[in-house]
């Protein structure tokens, strides 16, 4: 199951649900946007690191459930891709209300890092994400399954920093524009 043709739809999958928007991004979006590109770097490097806490857990929880019983692990393989299409949809038909003009509370640099660990490790979609998603691009009968595992989850949160960072620059530079014009915001 671990060929590079699984890799190809993986990077592009994961792409996809990076580019979505969702807490980790709205954080990283409202600290740039408040604080600068500066903040909103630290910010989504602190989420970086709060992914390690679900690359650990999908890589003990899922390696237990693998070893103990394939048909749970198809089960968890399932329920995990209904829930993503439920996240999808609901998705598409909420609507956000978010005011660039909204005073935020200066933070320093420190707790900036520190806020972005806890927004993504306390993230319960994130979480879920780690144990429906991976599961669908490894080889469960393979003696690497945890190395795989931890590859893509370490992948899937480089491009997702990788993505935050432009969204920090991006949004940084341009909060002024957005402060003076919310109806575009």
């Amino acid at each position: 199951m671990f060929h590079f043709q699984n890799l190809y739809l993986f990077f592009i999958s994961s792409l996809l649900l990076n580019l979505t928007p969702g807490n980790d991004m709205l954080y990283v979006a409202s600290r740039s946007i408040s604080q600068g590109v500066r903040a909103g770097i630290i910010s989504a490097l602190g989420i970086f690191l709060g992914c390690f806490v679900h690359i650990i857990a999908a890589v003990l929880g899922l390696s237990i459930i693998i070893s103990r019983s394939a048909y749970l692990f198809s089960i968890i393989k399932y329920a995990g891709a209904a829930y993503l299409i439920y996240l999808g949809i609901k998705a598409l038909v909420t609507k956000l209300n978010v005011n660039p003009n909204k005073n935020i509370v200066r933070v320093d640099q420190w707790k900036l890092f520190k806020q972005g660990i806890v927004t993504n490790a306390l993230n319960p979609k994130v979480a879920i994400f780690f144990l429906s998603f991976l599961p669908q691009f490894i080889d469960p009968y393979s003696p690497f399954f945890k190395v795989q595992l931890f590859t893509l989850g370490i992948w899937f949160a480089s491009q997702g920093t990788l993505i935050l960072i432009i969204v920090a620059i991006v949004l940084g530079k341009t909060k002024d524009f957005f402060k003076q014009n919310p109806k575009v915001w």
